[in-house]
C-alpha cells in the first residue's frame, strides 16, 4: 500500500484535497439547509455563474467521460451528431425552459417537478395529487436507472486504478457521494459542482490531448479512414442507421429540457439576470467537454485491439502508462471521479426530495416539522443511493444504453407537460397523465416488437405523447364553450 501511495502521490494529494473540500461544502450546505427550500433548491438565491457550471457538470457525468467517449468506437464519426445535439439543446433549455420555470416555481413555491406539474395543471385538488404521485414515480424509477449507470462507470474506474474488486469500487463511490449530499443538500451540491466542473474541463482537454498523441495526432484519422475494414466509421449509415442515431441523440438531448436534475437548477436561480449569465457558462462548458471526449472512441481504433465493452475504453487507457503519463493518469482519476459525483449527487438529491415530499410526506398529512422533514430527506438520500449501488453490482446494460432509455422515459413523460405547459395556456392533469401513459406504452411496445433498429423508439413514443396531450387539451378547452352554448 505504501509503495502504491508513493507511486501515485499526486492522486493521493488531490483526493485528500478533494475530500477536505467535500467536507467543507457539506458544512456550509448544512448551515443553509434550515428549511426545505434551503435543502432542496438553495433558498432560490443562487447566481448564474454557479448554476451554469453546475448545469453542465451535472449533465456531463461518466456517461460522457466513459459511456459517450467510448461509444465512438462503435459508431464512428457520425457519433459527433450527439455532441452537437447536446450543445444545441442546452441553449434551448436555458432559452425556453429556464426563465419560465424559475418564475413559476417561485410563484407556486414548487420545490420539485411534481410540485410544479400539480400546481400548473390542477392546483391542489384530487387530479393534482394523482399527477404529483405519477410524476414522482417516474422520477424515482428513472433516477434509479441513471444512478446504476453512474455507479457502473465509477466502479470500473476505481477497479482498474486501485486494483480493487468491482464491488468494493462501487462501495467507495457510494460512501463518498452519500457523505456530502445527505448532509449539505443543494448548496453543498452546487458548491461542489463548481470545483468539479473546473476539474472536468481540465480533464476532458487532458484526455483529448494524450489520446490524440498516442493515436498519432489529429491527422491519424485520415489514415484510419483509408483502412478497408474501418471505412464504416466515416459513413452516415455505416455502423448504425442515421435515423436510429438521430433518435439516440434526441432522447439523450431532451433530458436537458425535462430531466429533473437539470430543471432543479432553474428553481434555484435568484433572478432573470442570473439566467442570462448562466446560459453561456453552461453552453461553453458543455461544448468543451463534449468536443474533447466524443472523438476518443474513434482514436481508440488506433490504440486498442479487441474491444468488447466500450465502457472500459477510457478507464483502460487512463491506466495505461503508454497512453497517459503517471501524473496525467492520477489527475484524470480525480477528474473522472468528480464527473461521476457531479451527476450522482444531483440525481440523488432530486430523487430523494421527490420520494419524500411527493410520496412519503403526504402519507403523514404534511404535519411533520421542518427539521424532521429535512432529516427524513437525508435518510432518503442514503437509502436511495444504497439501493442503486446494489443494483449496479449487476447492471442491466452498458452506460449509454441505460442513460438513453432513462432519457427516453423522461422525454415521453414530461416533454409535453413541461415545455408546452410553459408556453401554451391549455392543458389539464388528465391530458398530462394520458400523454404519459401513451408515450410509455408506445416506447415499450416499440422495443418489444424489436423495431428500434429501424427507427429509434423515442420518435413514435414522443409523437404519441404529444398528440394525446394536445388532443385532450384542445378537447377540454372546447368543452366549456360547448356547454355555454347549450345553456
Amino acid at each position: 500500500m505504501l509503495s502504491w501511495m508513493s507511486q501515485h502521490w499526486l492522486a493521493v494529494l488531490l483526493l485528500a484535497a478533494y475530500t477536505v473540500m467535500l467536507l467543507y461544502n457539506a458544512y456550509v450546505g448544512r448551515r443553509a439547509s434550515t428549511s426545505l427550500a434551503g435543502y432542496y433548491v438553495g433558498g432560490r438565491n443562487l447566481g448564474g455563474l454557479a448554476i451554469g457550471v453546475s448545469f453542465f457538470a451535472t449533465f456531463a457525468s461518466t456517461n460522457s467521460y466513459i459511456g459517450h467517449a467510448g461509444k465512438g468506437y462503435d459508431y464512428g464519426l457520425p457519433w459527433l451528431l450527439m455532441a452537437a445535439s447536446l450543445v444545441f439543446f442546452t441553449w434551448v433549455s436555458w432559452r425556453w425552459v429556464g426563465p419560465g420555470m424559475r418564475r413559476f416555481a417561485g410563484q407556486w413555491d414548487a420545490l420539485t417537478i411534481p410540485d410544479y406539474l400539480g400546481s400548473r395543471f390542477a392546483g391542489t385538488g384530487r387530479a393534482g395529487g394523482a399527477l404529483r404521485v405519477t410524476a414522482a414515480l417516474v422520477i424515482v424509477f428513472c433516477s434509479i436507472l441513471y444512478l446504476i449507470a453512474i455507479f457502473k462507470g465509477a466502479g470500473h474506474l476505481f477497479q482498474l486504478f486501485l486494483n480493487v474488486p468491482y464491488t468494493a469500487a462501487v462501495g467507495i463511490t457510494l460512501l463518498i457521494v452519500v457523505l456530502y449530499t445527505s448532509i449539505g443538500g443543494f448548496v453543498s451540491v452546487v458548491r461542489t459542482d463548481v470545483v468539479q466542473g473546473v476539474l472536468m474541463l481540465l480533464g476532458s482537454v487532458t484526455i483529448f490531448y494524450f489520446v490524440t498523441r498516442a493515436a498519432g495526432g489529429v491527422d491519424a484519422l485520415g489514415a484510419l479512414a483509408e483502412m478497408p475494414d474501418k471505412d464504416f466509421l466515416f459513413e452516415l449509415n455505416g455502423a448504425i442507421p442515421l435515423l436510429v442515431l438521430m433518435g439516440i441523440s434526441l432522447s439523450g438531448s431532451l433530458k436537458l429540457l425535462v430531466d429533473p436534475r437539470q430543471i432543479s437548477r432553474f428553481f434555484a436561480l435568484r433572478d432573470d439576470k442570473a439566467v442570462r449569465q448562466g446560459v453561456w457558462v453552461a453552453i461553453i462548458g458543455l461544448l468543451v467537454i463534449q468536443g474533447c471526449l466524443f472523438p476518443v472512441g474513434l482514436y481508440a481504433h488506433l490504440i486498442m485491439d479487441g474491444v468488447s465493452d466500450t465502457d472500459l475504453i477510457v478507464p483502460t487507457m487512463v491506466a495505461d502508462p503508454a497512453v497517459f503519463p503517471l501524473w496525467a493518469g492520477d489527475f484524470l482519476i480525480v477528474a473522472i471521479m468528480a464527473a461521476a459525483m457531479s451527476s450522482m449527487d444531483s440525481v440523488l438529491l432530486v430523487a430523494a426530495s421527490t420520494l419524500y415530499k411527493n410520496l412519503l410526506q403526504p402519507l403523514a398529512g404534511g404535519r411533520t416539522e421542518v427539521n424532521r422533514q429535512v432529516w427524513w430527506t437525508r435518510l432518503a438520500v442514503v437509502g436511495f443511493a444504497a439501493a442503486a449501488a446494489g443494483l449496479a453490482l449487476n447492471p442491466p446494460g452498458d452506460i449509454v444504453q441505460i442513460t438513453i432509455f432513462s432519457g427516453s422515459l423522461y422525454a415521453v413523460c414530461f416533454f409535453p407537460a413541461v415545455v408546452l405547459g410553459l408556453h401554451w395556456r391549455h392543458g389539464t392533469a388528465g391530458a398530462v397523465l394520458a400523454s404519459m401513459a401513451a408515450g410509455v406504452l408506445v416506447l415499450l411496445g416499440w422495443l418489444w416488437l424489436d423495431l428500434q433498429h429501424q427507427l429509434h423508439e423515442v420518435f413514435p413514443a414522443l409523437l404519441s405523447s404529444l398528440a394525446v396531450y394536445v388532443g385532450l387539451s384542445l378537447a377540454a378547452a372546447r368543452r366549456p364553450r360547448a356547454e355555454a352554448g347549450t345553456g
